[in-house]
């Protein structure tokens, strides 16, 4: 979380300057279409194929009242991280970075992590796990080698797509490194159906008495689910029940979250569901909760 590394018991800690925070968006995405990469990418994906650059992203999100970002990878590659690092340097706006590195090579990634060190917006890592062929990536010695350094460099662990694969390496991954911020990504992604749901839900607890655990309100456009305050009540309860509003944050997943509603309706929606609690509350998740676990961040 802050350079000394220690995150346990202090993800949910908050500060006088919590309440007064204006808007973080913790989860924005931007790339630049070239051959070769974004291998996930194509066609078939609509409106996503094409480059977005920071003054796309700024339009709207100024237009919602967000006043702050972080990038977050959408590719397992140095040159994903050097650009967006580049553009955050470019974009007072964007106050930080989670970026790639090698985790399965653990003198890789401490090279990486020295190099990217020296950038002011290198906030976190993430690995897109989702996509590798690697069921039990986050079980690797060699990648929990790698998560001890991250821990060491006060570096969160963003986890993208966790459940239903990837939630259970998780929560041994957060307990084994109890001086690891994780980060769960799109609250581990719930399903649609109401058995898959419970099961979603069974999981997610299980992080609960972790306190170095956080996880984002994001990326809940799923085919199949209405995008409305009371389609997504019964997940964002759980959430709120496990996490807490300190140990939440919003984020928008934009451009991939165009695939179900136009910015300004992602933002409101989840807006609508953070009105429901008390000003200090809706204040962690829109702002404050992401101030602390990206504290590295240029703020």
């Amino acid at each position: 979380m802050n350079q000394s590394g220690s995150a346990a018991g202090r993800v949910g800690a908050t500060g006088p300057d919590a309440a007064a925070a204006d808007w973080v968006d913790a989860h924005l995405h931007l790339w630049q279409l070239e051959p070769g990469r974004y291998s996930w990418l194509g066609p078939q994906h609509g409106v996503l194929h094409r480059s977005f650059d920071a003054a796309d992203a700024w339009t709207e999100l100024s237009a919602a009242g967000i006043g702050r970002a972080i990038l977050v990878q959408a590719e397992d590659s140095t040159a994903d991280t050097e650009f967006m690092l580049a553009t955050a340097e470019a974009n007072p706006w964007i106050a930080g970075v989670v970026g790639w590195v090698q985790l399965d090579d653990p003198a890789a990634a401490a090279r990486q992590l020295e190099l990217f060190g020296l950038r002011p917006a290198f906030a976190g890592v993430r690995h897109l796990i989702h996509d590798d062929p690697r069921s039990g990536f986050l079980a690797l010695a060699s990648v929990r080698k790698s998560l001890a350094l991250l821990a060491g460099a006060g570096l969160p662990l963003d986890v993208p797509n966790a459940f239903p694969g990837h939630l259970g390496d998780t929560v041994d991954a957060a307990a084994e490194l109890e001086e690891l911020t994780v980060v769960v990504d799109h609250l581990a992604k719930p399903p649609v159906d109401d058995a898959g749901l419970a099961d979603w839900e069974a999981q997610l607890r299980r992080l609960a008495p972790l306190p170095n655990v956080a996880a984002k309100i994001s990326g809940l456009h799923e085919p199949g689910r209405p995008y409305s305050a009371a389609a997504l009540r019964r997940i964002f309860d759980i959430a709120l029940d496990v996490f807490g509003p300190a140990r939440l944050m919003y984020g928008g997943d934009w451009p991939v979250s165009l695939l179900g509603a136009p910015y300004a309706q992602t933002q409101g929606v989840l807006a609508e569901l953070v009105s429901t609690l008390s000003p200090a509350e809706q204040c962690e998740i829109q702002a404050g909760t992401a101030r602390r676990i990206y504290a590295r961040a240029a703020w």
